[in-house]
């Protein structure tokens, strides 16, 4: 098959969606398929040169929303060469430009929330969530209406999906999600970890490894790990991500309040090697995340055989729990506190159960293949059929363009 992925932006700081993309675009060209990205990125941006698959950068895109003027007459010359097109990511322009371009097309488009209708935004931003409200008949619910399926990674961001607004109108399909198998352990990959970071060297190292934003919870597990830092003294806060914005000086501020600044590291945005010897190194991966669809990260730490402690809004929670993968809690202080505690004082054979748990689960739910094969099926099921198999708001059935 040949398809076309749709992206705001190939910038690795975006996170899951653009390496998920990367991933399994990779995955599926392995399988003899041909993919294609469209991006809105400035043909210049530097982070270009380093993406693995067939790029169009059709910026520079105008502000937050990314208008980018070349997007629709792109998508109305090219589609025809494609068998399906994914739209990945919503709220920016490349979602309405392929609605635009694609409504009424023979080419059909598939849309990948990843996890952008999540009710925890509504709850947590409600005057950004008003102006979603005005902004979403016109434009976001038409997408999702007119799209041959919307794709969620799992049935909890389904379910969560259809709370966030009350016109809602989706063709839905749950598919499977993954990411690649982490490179093989070697003492390359943790001598060049422990080179640049010698203090962890001996350590039991609690990995958050993300982007530093509010929604993940890394307050709470600076605080949590303030409350059990006693449990065990080689026990040390490993917090990897970009750390510019000023929620980062904020939480290095509240780090050093609570006294645990000389037992915190933060090590900025770790890619390659360095990323992977992080994991390699570590003891256990946290997350008390607030919502979080998917979760790259955490699956990149269970195939590192590296148990994960996550709240129970990371949506694939249930999977974890039900393998023994990890230790699942609420996203709350109490419940950080519990699960960083349980583990630091779980002994060591119990320890080493769960980490060969980490990675069968992996292997069975989370890799990469996994995941190719089954958007391919539904994709070979649904490209060149129609159906109204759809589920409604209550006031969709009156809306029309």
């Amino acid at each position: 098959m040949r398809i076309l992925h749709l992206l705001s932006t190939v910038d690795p700081r975006a996170g899951g969606p653009t390496e998920g993309v990367l991933q399994s675009g990779l995955s599926m060209q392995a399988m003899g398929h041909e993919i294609e990205v469209v991006s809105l990125d400035a043909p210049d941006a530097p982070y270009l040169r380093a993406f693995g698959l067939r790029l169009h950068a059709l910026g520079p895109s105008r502000g937050f929303y990314g208008l980018c003027p070349r997007l629709v007459p792109w998508l109305q010359e090219h589609a025809p060469r494609f068998d399906a097109i994914i739209v990945n990511g919503l709220w920016q322009y490349h979602s309405f430009g392929a609605w635009k371009a694609l409504r009424g097309s023979k080419v059909p488009y598939y849309v990948f929330p990843h996890g952008m209708l999540d009710p925890w935004f509504k709850r947590t931003y409600p005057l950004k969530h008003l102006k979603k409200c005005v902004y979403w008949p016109w434009a976001e619910y038409r997408v999702l209406r007119d799209a041959r399926r919307v794709l969620f990674t799992t049935e909890e961001e389904r379910l969560l999906a259809r709370e966030s607004f009350r016109l809602y109108r989706a063709n839905e399909e749950v598919v499977s999600f993954g990411t690649r198998q982490p490179p093989a352990d070697s003492p390359a990959l943790r001598d060049a970890f422990l080179a640049k970071f010698p203090q962890l060297r001996a350590k039991r190292a609690i990995l958050f490894l993300g982007r530093i934003h509010e929604k993940k919870g890394c307050d709470l597990l600076l605080k949590a790990f303030a409350a059990v830092r006693d449990i065990d003294p080689r026990a040390h806060l490993v917090m990897a991500g970009p750390d510019d914005s000023d929620w980062a000086a904020q939480l290095r501020t509240l780090a050093k309040d609570l006294g645990i600044e000389d037992r915190t590291t933060w090590t900025g945005m770790l890619t390659g090697d360095l990323k992977w010897g992080a994991f390699r190194t570590s003891d256990v991966f946290a997350l008390p995340s607030h919502q979080e669809n998917f979760g790259i990260a955490v699956a990149e730490a269970l195939g590192s055989k590296l148990p994960v402690l996550i709240s129970d809004k990371v949506n694939i929670w249930r999977e974890v729990k039900e393998d023994g993968a990890g230790i699942v809690a609420t996203d709350t202080l109490d419940g950080t506190i519990d699960a960083l505690s349980t583990w630091l004082r779980m002994d060591a054979r119990a320890a080493s159960v769960m980490r060969e748990q980490a990675l069968d689960t992996f292997m069975r739910r989370f890799h990469v293949d996994a995941m190719s094969k089954d958007l391919v099926r539904v994709l070979r099921d649904t490209a060149n059929t129609r159906d109204d198999g759809i589920t409604r708001g209550a006031l969709s059935a009156s809306f029309e363009r």
